[in-house]
């Protein structure tokens, strides 16, 4: 009798602490069943690419970055490479010369065009680059080509000189706009049509290929690119993951989602799909810009 009392204690002290457990983040597979980090490791194994997003604002994306990025690390070595959106094209050289050790880390972050939340965020990545000896590719547009295609169309950058060409993708820009993720932007705000709102998906699109540019320029087979980028960036198997798959059908891209919502402990129907694996933060977590 005294036994099945300890056996009763014991099981309520368990169920009151699994109810009063707060997790800060869920992770969850394409269809929206809960998911444990190992296993979603063991898919990569095989990928050629990771494409791995995040909300900028987000310590549980940031963090499961470096972890995902430390954890790739043990299973490929050397064979990692690792690209991200906050980083432009024309300071790849800046970034080279730092992870070969020719310039300081002083004069790395003075000459880069960095984000707010470098040091927080990014930082931890690019060090971990620097320590592992890995390839860092600096994959997205330099932010005034962007605006480039904003103010004139696609059109625009045929007017670069051949220098500047070298960091965008050939032209001209593949581009879709009955892609949904495209598509939205034109009804985002009650925006009126114009030839400068409907260049506004342009300028995402031209972000999107050149990170796809980028990324297969500095891939070959045998590696696995893991790349970083805000969340729409690869949202429903779109924008950099549909450039990837023109380019080349045959790459096995697994894509991360990040999501917040008010209860992590269920997927709802509007996050579920979005990825092959989605990260469920809780909405109320702290941000770090």
């Amino acid at each position: 009798m005294k036994n099945i009392l300890y056996v009763f204690v014991a099981m309520f002290f368990l169920f009151t602490a699994f109810k009063s457990d707060k997790p800060a983040y869920s992770l969850y597979d394409k269809d929206g069943k809960p998911v444990k980090y190992e296993k979603m490791l063991k898919q990569f194994e095989d990928a050629d690419i990771v494409l791995f997003g995040e909300y900028h604002d987000n310590p549980i994306s940031h963090w499961l970055q470096l972890e995902v990025t430390k954890d790739i690390y043990e299973m490929k070595g050397k064979d990692l490479v690792l690209g991200a959106e906050m980083f432009e094209s024309d300071n790849q050289v800046i970034m080279d010369e730092y992870l070969d050790s020719l310039i300081s880390q002083s004069t790395f972050e003075k000459e880069m065009r960095l984000w707010p939340n470098y040091k927080t965020d990014y930082k931890p990545l690019v060090e971990f680059a620097n320590k592992k000896q890995l390839k860092f590719v600096a994959s997205n547009v330099p932010r005034r080509y962007a605006s480039l295609v904003h103010k004139k169309g696609f059109e625009g950058l045929e007017e670069l000189s051949d220098e500047a060409k070298q960091f965008i993708p050939p032209l001209p820009i593949n581009y879709d706009a009955d892609l949904e993720c495209y598509k939205s932007m034109m009804t985002m705000g009650g925006m009126k049509a114009g030839p400068k709102s409907s260049n506004l998906p342009k300028a995402q699109a031209v972000k999107d290929a050149t990170m796809s540019h980028f990324i297969l320029k500095n891939w070959s087979e045998g590696q696995l690119f893991l790349h970083y980028h805000g969340a729409y960036h690869s949202a429903n198997f779109e924008s950099i993951y549909w450039y990837l798959k023109q380019q080349n059908p045959d790459l096995k891209i697994i894509t991360i989602a990040t999501v917040q919502q008010d209860d992590v402990t269920e997927l709802t129907e509007e996050n579920t799909g979005t990825a092959d694996f989605t990260i469920c933060v809780d909405e109320d977590m702290t941000k770090t810009r």
